[in-house]
């Protein structure tokens, strides 16, 4: 999963707060994080469902659009 790029004045986003851990299962939709950009705060959606594997950006961390922030080993669709 990659930081959202939300808008063309975008350029990043701080992580505020993670609502999932490492080994959480996660559906499409639910709610994974948190962030701040300059204008605003917002909860970011799961685009998968599965299981967080890794958290690769910190609560309070300025992170770059589009930086990869997390993995999501994702469900096979059966």
């Amino acid at each position: 999963m990659r930081m959202p790029h939300m808008g063309v004045s975008m350029r990043e986003g701080t992580i505020v707060r993670w609502f999932k851990a490492v080994g959480d299962t996660i559906t499409k939709g639910e709610v994974l994080l948190e962030i701040m950009t300059d204008k605003v705060e917002m909860e970011i959606e799961s685009p998968y469902s599965g299981v967080v594997t890794e958290i690769l950006a910190q609560e309070g961390e300025v992170v770059p659009c589009l930086e990869p922030i997390a993995r999501i080993r994702q469900e096979s669709n059966r």
